[in-house]
């Protein structure tokens, strides 16, 4: 397991209050109005067009083995903390794959996954199979954690805030556990290989927006933010974050999102090309590929909330 501790940092302001928490009175008739979420702005920080086209456009894109896979695992997660304490069992927690399974076939969508492939393209595997892919995941899981000395506070639990300047905040935690003292502890399920020491800071990205809204709302730092790798060597990542550095990490969400605001605002979303394009939907659409994009919809704009936005220039 590994641990990871904040750099030493000079202390910093006390960071204002936030202006609105999950369930404040809110306006039914007021406009929708943007919102930031890890994976967005993990989106326009990879590639502002790759933002756009799954906020503004809401392209379609195709559901994979492996992101259904992890849904399916959540799912049996999730669902293996309903049971007594006492019966959340290896055993157990494989007897719900099959119904969760069968809750998530409902959209034709994920059994088309199963269907024979097209000309040329490699077969999938057998839904038999990738179901047993499923079951060793969670099974992993019991290494690392022990279920029946854990009763999580929240699970699937979404936290949002709005921070001063207006910036909403929205995310789903998978686990959230609360102990007697108050402490927080959140928790992230990833059904994938924990990633090289190069890569720690862009996985916890995530952890510290939850860990900034939690502490918005809460008036509490989490203690710990665990991520749980269930593929390759089982293992968890574990950090402990500090108030200086979320007030810093807020001002990193600020500048993303300030970005955002101008990208909008001038209809202008450059692509970015790295490697990640190799599994990117929208390469027809994409100039670094010799497409070009859809023109800019601007009444999708606006019926998303953006024109009631204006552009804020920050510091």
């Amino acid at each position: 397991m590994t641990v990871l501790h904040p750099d030493p940092v000079s202390p910093a302001p006390a960071p204002p209050a936030a202006v609105e928490a999950p369930g404040a009175p809110t306006d039914a008739t007021a406009p929708r109005r943007p919102s930031l979420s890890p994976s967005r702005a993990a989106d326009f920080k990879t590639c502002p067009l790759l933002y756009r086209f799954r906020t503004i456009d809401r392209l379609p894109e195709r559901k994979s083995l492996a992101a259904v896979r992890g849904t399916l695992v959540h799912a049996v997660l999730e669902k293996l903390y309903d049971l007594p304490a006492p019966e959340r069992t290896p055993e157990a927690a494989q007897q719900l794959l099959a119904p969760a399974w069968e809750e998530l076939s409902a959209d034709p969508a994920m059994t088309e996954l199963f269907e024979p492939p097209a000309e040329g393209e490699a077969p999938p595997p057998s839904l038999e199979s990738w179901l047993a892919s499923a079951g060793a995941l969670v099974e992993s899981y019991f290494t690392l954690e022990d279920p029946t000395r854990i009763q999580p506070e929240a699970r699937e639990q979404l936290v949002e805030v709005t921070l001063p300047d207006g910036l909403l905040l929205r995310g789903f935690v998978d686990r959230l556990d609360v102990a007697r003292n108050g402490a927080l502890r959140v928790v992230d399920y990833k059904t994938g290989s924990m990633p090289r020491e190069a890569f720690e800071a862009k996985a916890l990205f995530q952890m510290k927006f939850y860990a900034l809204v939690l502490w918005r709302t809460r008036g509490v730092v989490a203690s710990q933010l665990k991520l749980i790798y269930l593929g390759g060597s089982a293992d968890a990542l574990t950090y402990a974050p500090d108030e200086e550095e979320l007030v810093r990490f807020e001002r990193t969400l600020q500048a993303i999102w300030s970005a955002i605001e101008r990208a909008v605002a001038t209809q202008d979303f450059r692509p970015n090309r790295t490697r990640l394009c190799d599994w990117c939907d929208h390469q027809a659409l994409c100039p670094s590929f010799g497409g070009t994009p859809p023109p800019f919809p601007a009444e999708a704009a606006a019926a998303a909330g953006w024109a009631t936005l204006p552009l804020v220039e920050r510091d």
